[in-house]
């Protein structure tokens, strides 16, 4: 995995929350970020792993990193244009 570096426009904790809703909470957010905006999404859900490349994938976005912690997972996702 990426490390997950620091330069991110906007951040969502989506932590304790299960499948779908980190994904669909990201999508809402990204929609109001400009393209090329990075959002960093944490999560404890063990879905997202297949989840959010797979949203990112779909939807046009970029999942530029990702890093698994001790205890949740960081994803940063630069948006589409």
């Amino acid at each position: 995995m990426t490390r997950v570096e620091t330069g991110w426009a906007d951040e969502l904790d989506a932590r304790g929350l299960i499948c779908p809703l980190p994904v669909l909470k990201a999508r809402k957010r990204l929609k109001d970020l400009e393209p090329g905006a990075v959002l960093r999404l944490l999560t404890d859900d063990p879905a997202a792993v297949v989840d959010v490349p797979h949203f990112c994938a779909e939807a046009g976005h970029a999942l530029i990193a990702e890093e698994e912690t001790a205890d949740h997972l960081v994803f940063l996702i630069r948006k589409g244009g």
